[in-house]
Parts: structure tokens; sequence; C-alpha cells
């Protein structure tokens, strides 16, 4: 500190301003070389793309309900930005960036591997393969006669509910429906249990054990129909069963049959004959039955059987879903002769783009549709439900 006292006035605060002055000239110049690289890297992430759309991505908060909103309305010339989603979740989420610099989020749903929780659609078309043997509960009513089909809340038909899907294209679609399941427990078990799942399966409503057939053929991937017994033009010594149909019947006896029939089992897209040539050329007892199964959504199939049916001609003005069969198949029971009409239903596909051909579960009719369905593939055939060849009033 003596020294200090003796040093002459104002040398030492000379020093120390020249050393305070190059301090100031380093942190000055350390700042100004840091600015120069973070200006450079903002200039490097600004010019490439794909870093500023990941950036932008990285940045997104959760979206909002508009932000989806505004989903719908972006550009056509967005960008598109990084897919994201957790692992767990439900939907693949997609970040794009448009040309004004905001960020739009999409939701799409994601494809499940089978193993996640299920989640249980009412609005669905078609049925989730592990809920097929469930019926839809708005669609049902409880009833006297069992639990009936009925169109729901929101307009969806159980012909759409109970579908087969089928891939949509244009090409040639054959539809095969296999009937009288339940009448013969070893012929109902062969056929659920043989025959190829785009085959479509008849129930008759006279058949036993119909409600445990029903759930081992819709987690099989059938889709199902209802054969309505009906009044035969050599009625009643052929007679097919109880409960028919009959043409003598008032509307209202005829209805509580229907209904008894229906309410058999669930989960079928619609209705077919059982027999009936006679009352399928009855328009006054065919009328009623018709429009009650158009009000239910249901289909109806008639099996080609008669000549002088009116069924088409009658579901057409109430907005019935209609199909009539081209060909039965096995009139002649062998399964060669039944290989040989399989070609001509084939044939009649190729030439109008569809077919419908019906068939009974004899163990030879089995056989055949077994093989023929496995070979025909390689032709660039589709086997379908019967409800994607139909004609369908609401999807003409």
């Amino acid at each position: 500190m003596g020294t200090d006292l003796h040093a002459p006035l104002g040398r030492d605060r000379a020093a120390r301003l020249r050393r305070s002055r190059r301090t100031s000239i380093g942190v000055i110049f350390g700042m100004l070389v840091g600015a120069g690289v973070l200006g450079f890297s903002f200039y490097a992430m600004r010019s490439d793309p794909a870093l500023q759309k990941t950036e932008m991505a990285s940045n997104v908060a959760p979206a909002a309900s508009s932000e989806e909103d505004r989903t719908a309305t972006a550009p056509s010339s967005a960008k598109v930005g990084v897919p994201r989603s957790g692992p767990n979740s439900g939907a693949n989420v997609q970040r794009t960036q448009t040309d004004n610099g905001q960020v739009v989020t999409t939701y799409s749903p994601r494809q499940r591997d089978g193993d996640g929780p299920l989640i249980v659609e009412a609005q669905r078309i078609g049925q989730d393969p592990r809920m097929a043997a469930t019926p839809n509960e708005d669609l049902v009513e409880e009833t006297p006669e069992g639990r009936l089909p009925i169109i729901g809340p929101d307009g969806l038909r159980p012909m759409e509910q109970y579908a087969r899907p089928w891939s949509g294209a244009r090409g040639t679609r054959i539809a095969i429906v296999v009937g009288g399941l339940g009448l013969s427990q070893t012929g109902t078990q062969n056929a659920i249990r043989t025959l190829p799942a785009q085959v479509t399966l008849a129930f008759a409503a006279t058949g036993n054990s119909l409600p445990r057939w029903m759930q081992e053929a819709r987690r099989n991937g059938h889709e199902i129909l209802v054969q309505l017994p009906m009044e035969p033009f050599d009625y009643p010594s052929n007679n097919p069963g109880g409960s028919t149909l009959v043409t003598e019947a008032n509307v209202k006896e005829n209805i509580a049959n229907l209904h008894e029939a229906m309410g058999k089992i669930t989960n079928y897209t619609g209705v077919m004959n059982y027999l009936g040539g006679r009352f399928l050329s009855d328009a006054d007892a065919l009328e009623p039955v018709l429009r009650d199964i158009a009000g239910r959504g249901l289909l109806f199939l008639d099996d080609g059987s008669s000549a002088q049916s009116l069924s088409e001609k009658i579901a057409k003005p109430l907005q019935l879903p209609h199909g009539f069969a081209d060909l039965t198949l096995d009139a002649q029971l062998d399964k060669q002769e039944i290989l040989k009409k399989l070609d001509e239903l084939e044939r009649i596909a190729q030439r109008k783009g569809f077919a419908i051909g019906s068939a009974s579960a004899f163990d030879e009719s089995i056989d055949a549709i077994q093989q023929w369905v496995g070979e025909v593939s390689n032709r660039g055939i589709e086997i379908v439900g019967v409800s994607a060849v139909v004609d369908d009033p609401a999807h003409p």
C-alpha cells in the first residue's frame, strides 16, 4: 500500500484504463462473432425446406378444434410435413405447412393389427370381424316374435351393417348363396366350416340351433340371409314347413309369420324365399311382405326358381334392394355338373358385370363351390357377398 502512496498521480489510472479498453474490445468482438454464427444458422435453416418443416412440426402444440377445421380448407399447394403419432395412438397425425406459413394438422385412422383395444363403432359400414356375431343394438327392436331388424336412428340399415366388405372395384363380381342351413346339422356344419368366407349363407327359418350356427358363420366371415317359407304351387303336398306364408291368409297373419321367421336370428342382410312359386306370383299377398322387409332396411333375394315371380316388379316402387339369382347351380346333384353350372355363371358375369348363383347345402354342392372359388380368383373374378350385387335404389 505504501508503494501506491508514493506513485505519481494518474500513472496507474492510465494503465487500468488501457486494460479496460482491451477487455471491452475483446468482449465486443466475441459478441459479434457469436451473432454471426447464430445469423448463419438461422439463414441455413430458413433456406433448407426440410429443416424448416421439421422445426415447424416439432414446435406445434396438439391441434385444437380450430386447427382441424382449417384442414378442410388447406390450399392445394400445401407442403407435406412430418407424420407423427404416438405408439399407442389410434390415429395418424399429419402436420402440413401451407404457403402462408400456417401449420395444419390432419388426423386419420390408423390400421390396427388386431391386438389393440377394440373400439365398437355403431355407425360403421360392415362389422369389425371380432363383433360380427353380435348385433348392433341400434338396429334391433324387441317384439313378441323376437328381436327384429330395424333402420337405425341415423339411417344405417342392417343391410349395410352386416354386409361382407368387398374391394369396391368395377371388375366382374359373382355372389354365390348356399341355402338350407339349419335343416341338417351335419350339412350346416360342413357348409360353415368348408365354404370360403366370400360365400353367402342362407338359414332356413324352420331350421334348428339357428343362433348357434349364425354366430359361427358370422365369425367365419360369411354374410347371411334368412330363408322365408312361402307357398309353392303344389302346396300343401309340398310343404315348406311351419309358419309358411300362403296366399289365402290375410295380411296380418302373413306379417306375423314373416316376423316369426325374422326373429329366429340376427345379423343378416336380407331375406330370401324358400320355395314360394305361388306366393311370389300373387301381388296382393306379396306386396305387404316386401313392404315390411323394405321398411326394415333389408334386401330381398329371389332364388329364381319361379318364372312367374313378381318380386322384382313390386320391389322397385317400394325402394327395396332386390336381387334375382341367375342360375340354380345344383339342380343336378353331381359335382361335375355343378362345376359346369359355375362356369356358366362366370360367363353370365363376364357378359353383364355380375351374377348370382344359388345352391343348397349338399355335400356335392359344397365340394364343387369350394374347388371353383379357389380357381376363379386367378381369372380376375371377385366373389362377393350378395349385398354387393343387388339392385339398391339408395346407391344406384
